[in-house]
């Protein structure tokens, strides 16, 4: 089997998880500045077997989509120009930044860590796409 990619997309930086190739659990992956995200995932997908993308869908909590969609679309035409045969998927969003800081209390990282918001991003998309593995389990 191959990985699928999870993407937490934002403005300045963009978190990167990864399933392992039996597609069960979600790890964080990097998470890297957004003007580099397109280079980066065609050259992760040429170096790893990815079965398909997984974009954080952004929604407001009366399930209309969120201002930050009118930044995902333009990245999503160009990834599917970039990669027209990889099958792009999105996935709800909401509260996985707020999951991600409870995770990272619970682990018991220090304030400062808690801080980082580079680490938030990753983990949201962890969050993100271990939601989606489990999705497609049941």
């Amino acid at each position: 089997m191959s990985r699928i990619l999870a993407i937490d997309y934002g403005r300045k930086r963009t978190g990167l998880a990864v399933s392992d190739t039996m597609q069960i659990i979600a790890n964080g992956l990097t998470t890297v500045p957004t003007h580099e995200l397109l280079d980066f995932v065609a050259g992760y997908v040429q170096k790893e077997p990815v079965e398909r993308i997984i974009i954080g869908l952004p929604k407001q909590m009366n399930n209309e989509v969120s201002e930050n969609m009118k930044y995902i679309e333009p990245f999503v035409r160009l990834l599917k120009k970039k990669l027209p045969e990889m099958p792009v998927e999105f996935v709800d969003e909401r509260f996985t930044s707020v999951l991600a800081h409870r995770t990272m209390l619970e682990a018991g990282l220090k304030k400062k860590d808690r801080q980082n918001k580079a680490l938030v991003d990753e983990i949201s998309a962890t969050i993100i796409l271990q939601t989606y593995l489990e999705s497609k389990r049941f």
